[in-house]
């Protein structure tokens, strides 16, 4: 990573950030009818075009 540029980390950065669960209270307020994410991603499965 000490090669990467800083463009490239701060991309990956968001891309950690969007790749998270739904809240508690997400799931609590609409009586669990969202549970899951729809833009989850796994590392294995999907790449990220960074």
């Amino acid at each position: 990573m000490s090669r990467a540029t800083k463009g490239f980390k701060i991309r990956l950065g968001k891309a950690t950030q969007q790749n998270r669960r739904v809240p508690a209270w997400v799931m609590v307020r609409t009586k669990r009818n969202v549970t899951s994410h729809p833009k989850r991603r796994t590392w294995r499965r999907s790449s990220l075009k960074v």
